[in-house]
């Protein structure tokens, strides 16, 4: 029985070497997705700086276009104004030349408010595209680390992996059964030491005869309390 009782304590440490490094597996991957991230989000900043500045030069090209045919408009009735016979038509050609002119105005104001937008959006787009590229550049040296780190403990895990195997093929079934039970339902911790007539799992009294009994490694014994397979641990002295 000292024999299958020292398996299952090796087990036990085995079962929790590897949930602690899968644990922290699993934070350097979450710290990894969060890098990963942090790159992403500062791409999506770029690419809707780009947006935005393509969307301003499209407008830009729109309103130089529209300037352009109103001037020619009106050098048109400037033109035609010197065929003009009659002092009402005349009149309406000036107004039409006035309005349009005023237009011109109005485009010309707003051409430079977009190419002052234009300016404004590029500065912004050549300054988030360097930081972009930084942080691009930091995060794939710290993506190498945290990878492997990833990677060494799992090489780790295989290796406990494998020790678990070898013990669980010479402990009875019956016996495995047990303890992953007692561990799902125990928080990881199947085995408990029992040390002065306590269990160090729950830290509750055992009985005298039940303690004794442990001595004499005849019997697989349980906390009546919190049900832990239990192993003697005398102090050392």
């Amino acid at each position: 029985m000292k024999k299958k009782l020292d398996m299952l304590e090796e087990l036990q440490e085995v079962d929790q070497r590897i949930d602690a490094r899968k644990a922290a597996q699993n934070e350097l991957q979450a710290e990894l997705n969060g890098i990963n991230h942090g790159v992403d989000a500062s791409r999506e900043e770029v690419v809707v700086l780009e947006s935005n500045l393509a969307h301003l030069e499209s407008e830009k090209v729109g309103l130089e276009a529209t300037h352009s045919a109103e001037l020619e408009n009106i050098a048109r009735s400037e033109t035609n104004m010197k065929e003009i016979k009659t002092n009402k038509e005349f009149q309406a050609v000036g107004r039409e030349i006035t309005a349009a002119k005023k237009q011109v105005a109005d485009i010309e104001e707003q051409l430079l408010q977009k190419i002052g937008q234009i300016e404004e959006v590029s500065r912004d787009l050549a300054a988030k595209q360097s930081l972009c590229e930084e942080l691009a550049e930091n995060s794939a040296q710290r993506i190498v680390a945290k990878q492997a780190e990833i990677d060494k403990i799992q090489s780790e895990i295989d290796a406990d992996t494998l020790r678990r195997e070898s013990i669980v093929k010479v402990v009875p079934a019956s016996l495995v059964k047990r303890f992953t039970i007692l561990r799902e339902q125990r928080r990881g911790q199947a085995l408990a030491f029992a040390r002065d007539g306590y269990c160090m799992g729950c830290n509750m009294h055992l009985p005298p005869q039940l303690y004794n009994n442990l001595y004499k490694y005849e019997e697989l014994l349980t906390c009546p309390h919190c049900q832990r397979i239990l192993i003697l641990k005398l102090e050392q002295q």
